[in-house]
C-alpha cells in the first residue's frame, strides 16, 4: 500500500488540460468538497465538470464550474420530512438511503453520466454513484474513487462505530478476528439491496462484479481520502493505492454572516452553536428545544442554525439565544465557544478548521463514528440522541467549556488542520494520473 499522508499543494499539473467530471450525491456537505477540488483544477488549468442532481446548478455554476445534470434530483422539500425520518434511523438509515433514494434511478443516472463522460479524460466517483465505475468501464477510461470520512474505508484494524451497535468498537478484545466476519456478514446481507445494480451490469454489457458497491468498490488507479490525517491513519487493508488528502474547504462556502448574526456575535461572548447541518435539520425531534434550555440552565448565549424551523422558534426562546435558518460554518465556527452538532463529516471539519470544542449528537451513517474520532483526538463528547436532554447538555457543555485542557488540544487541532491544503493535494494526485 502506498504511504497515504497528508500532502502539500501541487504546482500546474504536468499533463495536458483533461476534462475530469467529479460525480457526487446528497447534501451540501456531498458537494462542497467535490466543487473545491474542482475549483482547485480549474485553476491548474483542466476543464472540471461537477455531476450531480440539478438542485445544485446554481451553486456549481457561480463558482464559473461547468455542471451536468445527473437524475435523480433531490426530493421536494415536502417529500422530505419522512423520507429523512427513515434516512436518518440509526439503524436503518443507510439502507434506506440506498434504496430509497439511489438505487429506484440507477438506468437515468447511468443514461446521464454515460452522456456526460463522452468526452471525459477522468471520472471522480463519490461513496453514492454506483453508476460511475459503470461509465468508466464501458466507456474504457480510468476513474477515481473517493471517501469523504473514515468509515467509508471499513478496516478491520481501525473498527468504526456503527449505528446499529455503537458500544462494539469500545471493546478492546474485538480485534480483526471479529470484525473480519463482521463485514463478510454486512456483505452477505446487503447483496439483496445491490440486485438492481448487478442486473444494470448485465444490460449493459459488463462483467459480473464481485466487489461489494458500498465498502468495496475502489479504483485501481486511486482512492482520495479527503479528510484529515488527524481523523484515521492509513491501515493495511486500505485500498491500494490510496492517498490521504486533508480535508478539501470550499472558501467562502456560502456567503458571509447576515448582518443580524454578525451584531449578535459582536455584542457578547462567543456564543455555542448549535446545528444539524443541511440533513438532520429537517428531522430534529426536540433537539433545538432542548439546545436553547441548556443553554439557559448555563447562562451562555446561543445560536441555533435551525433551517425552516427557525421562524417557529423564534417566539420562545431565552434571552441571550437566537434562531436562524441558516449561517455559513466557516464564517460562524471561529466566533463560536462551543459547536453542538450531528457529526457529519463536512460539520465535524469545519469545526476541527475552528479549532471548538464539540459536543456530537449522532443521528446515522458515519456520524456515530466520526464522533468516536474526535472524542478520541481529546476535544469533543458525545451525547447519544435518544439522551439529548437540557440537564445532560449542559453537562457535558459545562464540562467542555471549563476544562483547559480540552480547549487547548481542540485549539491545536484547528492550527494543525488549518496548515493542511486538502485541495492541493487532491489536484495535485489527479494530476499525476496518466489521463491528465
Amino acid at each position: 500500500m502506498r504511504e497515504a499522508t497528508a500532502m502539500g499543494a501541487g504546482g500546474q499539473s504536468p499533463g495536458a488540460p483533461a476534462r475530469i467530471l467529479l460525480t457526487t450525491f446528497g447534501s451540501l456537505g456531498d458537494l462542497y468538497p467535490y466543487l473545491a477540488i474542482a475549483i482547485g483544477l480549474s485553476a491548474r488549468g483542466h476543464a472540471p465538470v461537477i455531476a450531480t442532481s440539478e438542485r445544485y446548478r446554481q451553486i456549481v455554476e457561480a463558482r464559473g464550474i461547468a455542471f451536468a445534470p445527473i437524475r435523480p434530483d433531490l426530493p421536494e422539500p415536502a417529500e422530505m420530512p419522512e423520507l429523512m425520518r427513515a434516512m436518518m434511523d440509526p439503524r436503518r438509515g443507510t439502507e434506506a438511503v440506498i434504496r430509497r433514494a439511489v438505487l429506484p434511478f440507477l438506468h437515468d443516472s447511468y443514461e446521464d453520466l454515460f452522456a456526460a463522460a463522452s468526452d471525459a479524460d477522468l471520472l471522480v466517483s463519490h461513496l453514492l454513484t454506483f453508476i460511475t465505475p459503470l461509465v468508466a468501464e464501458a466507456r474504457g477510461i480510468p476513474w477515481v474513487s473517493t471517501a469523504l470520512q473514515p468509515i467509508a474505508l471499513f478496516s478491520v484494524h481501525d473498527p468504526p462505530v456503527l449505528g446499529q451497535a455503537p458500544l462494539l468498537s469500545r471493546l478492546p478484545f474485538l480485534g480483526p478476528w471479529f470484525w473480519k466476519p463482521a463485514l463478510r456478514l454486512y456483505v452477505r446481507r446487503s447483496a439483496t439491496w445491490f440486485r438492481p445494480l448487478a442486473e444494470l451490469r448485465r444490460e449493459i454489457g459488463l462483467p459480473p462484479s464481485s466487489a461489494d458497491p458500498l465498502l468495496g468498490s475502489f479504483s485501481p488507479w486511486l482512492t482520495l481520502a479527503l479528510f484529515s490525517p488527524l481523523l484515521a491513519q492509513p491501515q493495511p487493508d486500505w485500498p491500494e493505492p490510496t492517498v490521504v488528502t486533508g480535508f478539501p474547504f470550499l472558501d467562502p462556502p456560502g456567503g458571509p454572516l447576515s448582518p443580524a448574526l454578525a451584531d449578535f456575535l459582536g455584542a457578547g461572548l462567543p456564543p455555542i452553536v448549535f446545528t444539524l447541518g443541511s440533513s438532520a435539520v429537517m428531522t430534529p425531534g426536540r433537539f433545538y428545544e432542548e439546545s436553547a434550555r441548556a443553554a439557559a440552565r448555563l447562562g451562555q448565549r446561543a445560536v441555533l442554525l435551525a433551517g425552516a424551523g427557525a421562524a417557529a422558534l423564534a417566539g420562545s426562546l431565552p434571552e441571550g439565544v437566537v434562531a436562524v435558518d441558516y449561517a455559513p460554518h466557516a464564517a460562524l465556527f471561529p466566533r463560536a465557544s462551543v459547536v453542538v452538532h450531528q457529526g457529519g463529516i463536512g460539520t465535524t471539519a469545519e469545526a476541527m478548521r475552528a479549532g471548538k470544542p464539540m459536543l456530537i449528537v449522532p443521528f446515522a451513517h458515519d456520524q456515530f463514528d466520526n464522533a468516536r474520532r474526535i472524542e478520541r483526538l481529546g476535544m469533543g463528547r458525545t451525547v447519544l440522541r435518544q439522551r439529548y436532554t437540557a440537564s445532560r447538555v449542559a453537562r457535558s457543555l459545562r464540562l467542555l467549556t471549563e476544562t483547559t485542557s480540552i480547549r487547548r488540544r481542540a485549539a491545536a487541532v484547528g492550527e494543525e488542520v488549518r496548515r493542511e491544503d486538502g485541495v492541493g493535494a487532491a489536484c495535485a494526485a489527479l494530476g499525476r494520473l496518466p489521463a491528465t
